[in-house]
């Protein structure tokens, strides 16, 4: 008698099915089980008997984990693993896996087109021309130029690092603050290291593009914003809470920063009713600096190959909570 197949689950996810994901999970003899979490007791039922774990958004937490009988992955699609108890998955002995090398050229992109869009009034111009409008429709003073401006990037991964050859071209000065690379590999691509509070007195515009660990979260704050340079520009597609929100909020209010933009944000969706909607200065997405369907694909295929992997005991190549089998 056959062993039955293993079960892979996929607790969420934002696709239009997961067709990707099953075509190569049943060519190799594993089966599907998806479900739209929404709630803990929906997560430790879906999860309890599963062989892998493919998760999104879903919080899986401690009591999620904790329920995982047979797991033998966590993995996340995407980066970031900030919404997964990595301490837990590892003290069960369960590794957890991320795919680090999707998206990186789309959200270096979505970078500078931020940068660009701050720093030229991009919007602003479009919804004046839309009001029925013609002219400049900001001051002089906040049409910028990249080459007389330093921008300061704080993280220096795959990410990080494209950001700064697409800035450098623009003639202007990077800065970049990260405190695990060495300044040797920071100065070799053209940018000058720098210490964090150097760094935010600096820069014209910083950009954030570190993950959301217990020593980032909140980087930016009231203190941290206060040590900007008045009128600077805030660039986040890292993760929403680097910032925080009511910081974030009351130095755009004040006109401290002069401009954001802003794909993460904390908490995700953005209440309706939330103050910075309404900021004219600032540019909002939807968290979706990372799309575009070369990207969405590979992160997918990654995913799916990831729990093959797992279930059959074979080597996994990006685990980020330290376990290994």
């Amino acid at each position: 008698m056959s062993s039955p197949a293993p079960i892979v689950v996929v607790t969420d996810w934002t696709f239009p099915d997961l067709g990707v994901e099953e075509g190569i999970l049943k060519a190799h003899g594993v089966e599907l089980m998806a479900g739209q979490c929404k709630t803990e007791a929906e997560l430790i039922d879906h999860c309890a008997h599963a062989d892998a774990v493919i998760t999104q958004f879903a919080q899986v937490n401690a009591n999620v984990v904790s329920a995982m009988r047979k797991a033998q992955a966590i993995i996340r699609y995407g980066i970031g693993v900030d919404n997964v108890d990595l301490d837990k998955a590892r003290e069960r002995g369960i590794p957890v896996c991320n795919v680090p090398d999707y998206c990186i050229d789309e959200v270096a992109d979505q970078t500078l087109a931020f940068i660009l869009a701050t720093t030229r009034q991009v919007v602003t111009h479009a919804n004046h021309l839309r009001a029925g409008k013609w002219g400049l429709a900001a001051p002089l003073s906040d049409m910028k130029a990249l080459r007389d401006l330093t921008v300061g990037v704080v993280g220096f991964g795959r990410i990080g690092r494209e950001v700064v050859k697409r800035l450098l071209p623009f003639k202007c000065a990077v800065r970049v603050f990260d405190p695990v690379v060495p300044a040797t590999e920071i100065e070799k691509l053209g940018a000058l290291p720098t210490g964090f509070d150097e760094l935010l007195k600096n820069a014209d515009v910083l950009t954030l593009h570190c993950p959301s660990t217990p020593q980032t979260r909140r980087l930016m704050n009231r203190e941290t914003f206060a040590k900007l340079k008045p009128g600077a520009i805030f660039i986040n597609v890292g993760r929403g809470d680097l910032a925080d929100p009511e910081a974030l909020t009351a130095a755009l209010q004040s006109g401290h920063l002069g401009a954001a933009a802003l794909d993460v944000f904390d908490p995700e969706p953005i209440p309706v009713g939330h103050p910075i909607r309404q900021l004219p200065n600032v540019i909002l997405a939807p968290h979706i600096a990372s799309c575009s369907t070369p990207a969405v694909r590979k992160l997918r295929e990654s995913v799916a190959l990831l729990a093959i992997a797992a279930v059959r005991g074979q080597p996994l190549p990006t685990i980020v909570n330290g376990v290994r089998r």
